[in-house]
């Protein structure tokens, strides 16, 4: 099997989460056994609203974030590296424990042409108190990218 089937593979493998509602996404019982689920989210600000970019990890888009969106993403335990760029980039490192859940906030900055995006680890505390003003985005909008 050559690289690009296994890597659509594992992609297809860490979606799992979408197929259950969206309270079961961002539990610990939610994860596979082995696995942790990293929950990515952004606030719902007009400040770079029409602002969209896409959470990536070697090169397989994992989830797209807009204003007031979050997803959830079931990982294997080990060394993560998440990427979002417009035209700037960050990149979160992230040590994924099984069974645990993370949160990661995504904020947007004033750029040149078009808003930076960052990451940040942050708490279950911080999720809830925007979660009610979220949508769901797990496994939605994503594309097939060669």
């Amino acid at each position: 099997m050559d690289k690009k089937k296994i890597g659509l593979w594992l992609f297809a493998a860490m979606l799992a989460p979408w197929g259950v509602n969206a309270e079961d996404a961002v539990t610990p019982a939610a994860s596979e056994p082995g696995n942790g689920t990293v929950v990515f989210f952004r606030e719902k600000k007009m400040m770079g609203a029409a602002i969209r970019f896409k959470v990536r990890e070697n090169g397989a888009q994992l989830c797209k974030l807009g204003s007031g969106t979050f997803c959830a993403v079931q990982v294997p335990a080990g060394t993560h590296q998440y990427d979002v760029h417009t035209e700037a980039k960050d990149q979160l490192t992230l040590e994924v424990k099984p069974g645990e859940t993370y949160y990661v906030v995504s904020s947007i900055s004033m750029g040149a042409f078009a808003g930076h995006p960052k990451l940040t680890v942050t708490d279950k505390a911080t999720f809830d108190g925007m979660k009610e003003k979220l949508k769901d985005n797990t496994g939605k909008d994503l594309k097939d990218e060669k």
